[in-house]
């Protein structure tokens, strides 16, 4: 941990230290805690976006759901978080980031009580929407501080740690929604999903105002109040018709929204344009580096073809190969078990390779997604999940080399100033790109398969899904050439 990184920043006041790569075993005791926090922070946020999934069916039965509200405890969760991401980075960065990691924390663990303890889908949809705002605020913190807080070969293990932290999110999300739901603690079914939040933020809270430093930028000028507003109006405009407009067979009112979607985000761009020295909300001059606005394009890729794969193989597994949601679980698991090894890897690599690793790995899962749909076109109905452990394991392994040296290089030159909204956008990128996919899953999967559980239609229409998978993986791969293709390339 290093104070230099932080020299726009006069109230961090931590002993300086100008070696810019010591070990990571080196850091000291509260450079640690500091990051067990924000990792922390990062996977309460990440699990509770999926967790609801497998307790979804308890939650309907429980509470008198019907569809569009279970739709909605979904995306009344992710909604407030594409829209606020933005604004909140930048208030971090005017307000204080870790002030307002401390605000967002209170705000999702106060939200994660009323979840649980919500008697009807009412309430439950208005607490998911709250945490969302929450995390929209706690988020954009969390890569901002660590983007002004670690430097050298400490920088580039974090965020490889970071990578490792995303990748275990994604199992343990499904996982222990299922696992809390079936236990039924103290007869509470699913209600303990949202209440396990409560003790890991108060410890997000009471650690960090203790142990992470504060930053702010140079310069605290008033809010962009004006491109807050059209940017979060853009967004939902965006991002809400692209996530219901399958569940309603896109109906004329989606296009509608998303014409005026992208009329509002061209009046944004124009007011952000007047105002880049009047303290904007998004600077503009990010986009000038390719290595910024390169690895936000591979970004969106990444979100795209996370939200086509994942939605689609899990009812590969359920309707295709007749899989019980166990068994569909297990196969999440080992995903994540090579997600995890790629980003361990990315972590001790400490950033050496440069744009080499995450292409590699890039590489790999392309390879790895090429070999499965042989195997599912070969195997049909006989596949089991012993059959797909290998290319499985290979795709989670490619993809966790990715995840946290992307992030790193593509926030590497931002100017601690505008970190937190750097950090914000990239947020945002990741959940467009997601509610693409998902907008693709209607093109690409259901046009074939009609909705309907016939197993041997799931199987065609996944195979189809995977040529479209393979393919954003290379667009991805081909973005990163925009990433330094050296380690000593100045950063910041």
């Amino acid at each position: 941990m290093s104070s230099s990184a932080l020299d726009d920043e006069p109230q961090h006041t931590a002993p300086p230290s100008r070696d810019p790569a010591p070990g990571l075993s080196k850091m000291g005791r509260a450079a640690w805690i500091s990051l067990l926090v924000l990792l922390g922070a990062e996977l309460m946020d990440m699990i509770d976006q999926s967790v609801v999934l497998t307790a979804l069916p308890a939650i309907q039965e429980s509470t008198g759901a019907g569809p569009d509200a279970v739709q909605w405890m979904t995306t009344g969760y992710s909604l407030p978080i594409a829209m606020g991401l933005i604004t909140g980075g930048r208030l971090g960065d005017l307000c204080g980031r870790r002030r307002l990691l401390m605000v967002g924390t209170v705000v999702f663990t106060v939200a994660s009580v009323l979840c649980g303890v919500a008697a009807g889908p009412g309430v439950l949809i208005a607490a998911r929407a709250l945490q969302g705002l929450g995390a929209a605020v706690m988020i954009p913190q969390i890569l901002a501080t660590l983007h002004v807080t670690f430097e050298g070969k400490n920088r580039s293990k974090v965020f490889g740690l970071y990578g490792a932290i995303m990748s275990l999110a994604n199992v343990l999300g499904p996982v222990m929604g299922g696992l809390l739901t079936e236990a039924d603690m103290f007869g509470l079914s699913w209600r303990p999903i949202f209440l396990v939040n409560v003790p890991v933020g108060l410890a997000v809270l009471l650690l960090g105002r203790r142990f992470i430093p504060e930053s702010t930028a140079r310069k605290a000028d008033r809010p962009d109040l004006t491109g807050m507003l059209l940017s979060a109006v853009a967004i939902v405009l965006i991002v809400f018709p692209l996530s219901e407009g399958h569940l309603h067979h896109w109906p004329l009112w989606c296009f509608a929204l998303l014409a005026a979607g992208l009329a509002v985000l061209g009046v944004f761009l124009r007011q952000q344009h007047r105002k880049q020295n009047d303290a904007p909300l998004v600077a503009l001059s990010l986009f000038r580096g390719r290595q910024f606005s390169g690895g936000m394009a591979a970004q969106l890729m990444h979100g795209m073809l996370c939200g086509l794969f994942f939605m689609t193989w899990t009812l590969y597994l359920q309707r295709g190969l007749g899989m019980s949601p166990l068994q569909a679980a297990l196969g999440f698991v080992l995903l994540s078990l090579g997600e995890l090894a790629g980003a361990t890897i990315a972590a001790k690599s400490a950033g050496r390779f440069a744009r080499r690793l995450p292409q590699a790995g890039t590489l790999i899962a392309l390879a790895a997604i090429a070999a499965y749909g042989v195997q599912i076109h070969t195997d049909g109905a006989d596949l089991t999940l012993l059959g797909m452990t290998a290319p499985v394991v290979l795709i989670g392994f490619g993809l966790g080399m990715v995840g946290g040296p992307l992030a790193d290089m593509s926030l590497a030159k931002v100017p601690h100033q505008d970190a937190g909204s750097a950090s914000g956008l990239f947020n945002t990128v990741m959940h467009l790109g997601i509610a693409l996919g998902t907008a693709l899953t209607a093109l690409v999967f259901f046009a074939t398969t009609g909705g309907t559980g016939d197993a041997a239609l799931n199987r065609v229409a996944f195979g189809t899904v995977l040529w479209w998978v393979g393919g954003l993986l290379a667009l991805k791969w081909a973005l990163m050439f925009c990433l330094p293709k050296r380690a000593d390339t100045p950063a910041g």
